[in-house]
């Protein structure tokens, strides 16, 4: 409880973090966060009653851990404030595509911890994956654990490359799960639902799949099979979907999501 951790980006993430920290019981007087965006920097001291400060200063050297949590074009700006400040600090990224080769550069550092979440994390229902290179001690890698569990589940990878692929499954997924719901919504309303019914519906069974499924060994094709009877009203909705190819356009979706994570490295990263 006496480390003192710095965020370099307040958004939606950094104060997900921020809130399951806090939650945890960790000190608030042992944060600060740089945040250039005035309105940004009001809520967090509103909500947190944390410093948030405008620009970089000598509070950044007393950190022990660099939290980055910028958006990806606008890393190069951000890391120019930030470097010399502190060479001491283990860094966690939850930006996403930056390689921590890029991050170890920009700092001065070698110590990256890598990360993506997604926004789950905002009412503790998140999925982390991490990335550490390998100057990262198991001492840094547990507490890179412990901050990120305090938003919700997480999962060590073995490659960097893998965060491609998590970026495009789990760190976009939200938007894919709310896609579908907005189909299932629209669909509602056109077979005399009110558009509140229809949403109601959608979104308690995207809850209660997901949950069955967590609680279920079976892989999701026996699951789905046990609910399509041949020739019932869920078997004709797969059967228009298979032939409209919704799994391949969805599979392809997600392919292109993570190729331009992969983009994103190398057109924001140094």
């Amino acid at each position: 409880m006496s480390q003192r951790i710095a965020f370099i980006g307040g958004g939606n993430m950094a104060s997900a973090i921020i809130g399951g920290l806090l939650q945890q019981g960790f000190p608030v007087v042992h944060m600060d966060v740089v945040e250039p965006w005035a309105e940004a920097r009001e809520r967090l001291e509103r909500d947190f009653q944390l410093s948030a400060h405008a620009q970089t200063g000598d509070f950044l050297a007393q950190a022990d851990m660099i939290v980055w949590a910028v958006k990806p074009q606008m890393f190069k700006e951000a890391a120019a404030t930030v470097a010399g400040l502190n060479t001491r600090a283990v860094h966690l990224s939850v930006m996403a595509g930056i390689p921590s080769d890029s991050i170890a550069r920009a700092t001065g550092v070698d110590r990256v911890v890598r990360t993506m979440p997604n926004t789950p994390a905002l009412i503790g229902k998140g999925m982390t994956a991490l990335f550490a290179r390998p100057a990262v001690t198991a001492a840094e890698r547990q507490w890179a654990t412990d901050i990120l569990a305090s938003t919700g589940a997480t999962v060590w990878l073995d490659s960097e490359a893998q965060l491609d692929a998590v970026t495009a499954i789990s760190g976009s997924g939200p938007a894919y799960m709310f896609f579908f719901m907005e189909a299932m919504t629209e669909a509602g309303e056109k077979m005399g639902l009110t558009r509140e019914q229809a949403y109601q519906l959608a979104v308690a069974t995207f809850i209660g799949a997901g949950e069955l499924a967590r609680a279920s060994t079976e892989p999701p094709e026996v699951l789905r099979q046990r609910v399509t009877s041949k020739g019932g009203t869920t078997y004709a909705a797969i059967t228009s979907m298979e032939a409209s190819g919704v799994k391949g356009a969805f599979v392809q979706a997600m392919l292109a999501a993570q190729k331009r994570a992969q983009e994103l490295g190398l057109e924001f990263g140094i």
